[in-house]
């Protein structure tokens, strides 16, 4: 049986009614109809519809379709007051059931033709050919990647002059919460990310965790030096910031420690962190054996699983854009370091259901 939008739409608003997150919702169709499963995209669109009730049914498709056979310049008022349903839902009806993205352009067709048109074919226009993407951009866009994974859409359109969609379909790669990956995972790698998400289910009592290399960079002059960013949060909130990675025993491990310790001299501490050189070499590790912390290394490819990299970075972004660094703009509430870390452990529940697959929003 092959099914239609209609089928998966009914499935959705029948784990809407059960009160399943949308998340949940997801992992389930996911699990029984893997590729095919409608993206993350259309199940929260179609969950903002039953909220709010803007739902369509087949009755008002059929029947918004009439008045448009009926009289091709009927406007959205003229069907708002006949149908007695909303203009969302009329503009639902058309992009998504009916193929049309405005009313004026089966008016605008209609005028064509009445001026002898017979073409069907869009006119001919002003952009990049297909040869703007060569194997040589190509190998320059992969460069650019390699050099730096949180390089922006933007910044690889203005350097080679190639468009976003050329952008993933010659190197087969997607950003994914501010970072370039591979859209496919191996079968080690995910079974990577599902150990070490089944580690994180079984003690849930981390206190501090250091996140993936850097935040997204705006884009800056070439005259302006590189720095890492090394940001530690808690559930209680943000707990120091540098960015003086050289230091990283001497300055930045010290004062969060310090700071943890002010707060719970004898609560556990557990210290989440990548595979960077400063993170694995023999003077942190012994320096972290010598203060009693215990370290959870990060699975590889796996941006969507760390808190920084979906909360506090772009936290950190969205509080700084324009303006200078003020370290205070990370004060936030604690229910918002709460939210993370639930936020956090329903991700690596969701790893564990989805066997390892990538489940972010793209």
């Amino acid at each position: 049986m092959e099914l239609n939008r209609e089928h998966f739409r009914a499935i959705i608003y029948y784990n809407f009614q059960r009160q399943l997150s949308q998340q949940e919702c997801l992992a389930e169709l996911l699990s029984v109809f893997g590729n095919e499963a409608p993206h993350q995209s259309t199940i929260s669109s179609w969950y903002g519809e039953f909220k709010c009730g803007t739902a369509v049914t087949q009755e008002d498709v059929d029947a918004v379709r009439k008045l448009i056979i009926e009289d091709i310049h009927v406007t959205y008022r003229e069907i708002e007051a006949c149908l007695k349903i909303s203009k969302t839902s009329i503009q639902k009806i058309l992009h998504e059931e009916l193929g049309v993205r405005k009313l004026s352009t089966i008016s605008r067709w209609y005028g064509e033709f009445k001026r002898g048109r017979v073409s069907l074919s869009d006119d001919p226009r002003v952009g990049a050919p297909k040869t703007a993407v060569t194997q040589e951009n190509v190998d320059a866009e992969r460069k650019l990647i390699i050099e730096d994974r949180h390089v922006t859409y933007r910044e690889i359109e203005a350097s080679l002059k190639i468009s976003k969609t050329s952008i993933h379909e010659e190197l087969g790669v997607r950003k994914l919460v501010s970072r370039w990956i591979s859209h496919l995972l191996t079968e080690e790698q995910k079974a990577a990310r599902v150990n070490w998400s089944l580690l994180v289910v079984m003690d849930r009592g981390f206190s501090v965790f250091q996140g993936e290399e850097k935040p997204t960079k705006v884009i800056r002059s070439r005259s302006v030096s590189k720095k890492m960013l090394a940001t530690f949060v808690s559930k209680a909130g943000h707990i120091q910031s540098t960015v003086t990675a050289d230091w990283y025993t001497t300055i930045c491990l010290p004062k969060v420690i310090t700071e943890l310790r002010k707060i719970n001299p004898e609560r556990r501490i557990i210290l989440h962190q990548d595979n960077a050189s400063s993170h694995t070499a023999q003077k942190t590790r012994q320096y972290l054996t010598e203060e009693n912390v215990e370290l959870l290394d990060h699975p590889p490819y796996s941006p969507d699983l760390s808190p920084n990299d979906f909360f506090t970075f772009p936290k950190f972004k969205n509080r700084l854009r324009g303006q200078r660094v003020q370290w205070s703009s990370l004060d936030l509430l604690s229910n918002e370091w709460n939210k993370c870390f639930e936020n956090w452990f329903e991700r690596v529940e969701m790893c564990i259901n989805l066997r390892g697959e990538y489940f972010e929003k793209q």
